[in-house]
């Protein structure tokens, strides 16, 4: 008798059932994203405090970042797009830069999918506009480099050779502080109402 085929969905705390290979922009909940998100632990949970730092709390950063990178201002979809730029990691977890580079372009490919059902189930583009995807790298890698040196024992000059932040005035006057998952859950979910409210309304 033939095996069942394996499982490929998760059943999310909403009642979701998200199909993993895929996934339906109708079965992306926020709720199951910011929870998600809150217990993911960047740099494999290998960072200082009695907490670890969350992919929330690092989505929150890059969001103030990206800002900061913008000083004509930036429409709020961007911003949304920025805090939203980590969300399919509330299924699959944070892997770390060096594996995700091995597992190469299936893994990336899986990921674009989960990525484009979260815009679509919330009112963004499926696809990042190149320009703005890029300046969202560019807030993540200044994320990754405060955490680094703040939280991940990295030395200044290796976290700059390794994650080449950019120069932004007042980065390093930012400090990191890892708070609890239910914190770090509804900061998230307090920054998601007002920027996708921005986004509805047109502002």
């Amino acid at each position: 008798m033939p095996s069942p085929p394996a499982r490929a969905w998760q059943r999310m705390l909403s009642g979701r059932r998200l199909d993993l290979l895929d996934p339906s922009p109708l079965d992306v909940e926020i709720e199951d994203v910011a929870h998600g998100l809150a217990f993911v632990a960047r740099w494999n949970g290998q960072t200082a405090g009695d907490w670890p730092f969350s992919v929330a709390q690092h989505s929150l950063v890059v969001e103030d970042l990206f800002a900061r990178l913008s000083p004509g201002g930036c429409p709020p979809g961007h911003r949304l797009a920025a805090l939203l730029h980590d969300a399919p990691e509330y299924v699959i977890g944070d892997m770390i830069s060096p594996f995700k580079a091995a597992l190469g372009f299936d893994y990336k490919a899986f990921e674009a999918k989960l990525e484009r059902a979260v815009h679509v189930r919330f009112g963004l583009p499926a696809e990042t506009p190149a320009p703005v995807a890029r300046r969202i790298k560019r807030a993540d890698r200044a994320s990754a480099f405060l955490e680094a040196v703040q939280l991940a024992g990295f030395s200044a000059e290796e976290a700059r050779r390794l994650f080449r932040p950019p120069r932004l005035a007042g980065l390093d006057a930012i400090r990191l502080v890892p708070r609890p998952p239910a914190e770090a859950r509804a900061a998230f979910l307090d920054r998601f109402a007002a920027l996708s409210g921005a986004v509805r309304d047109g502002r």
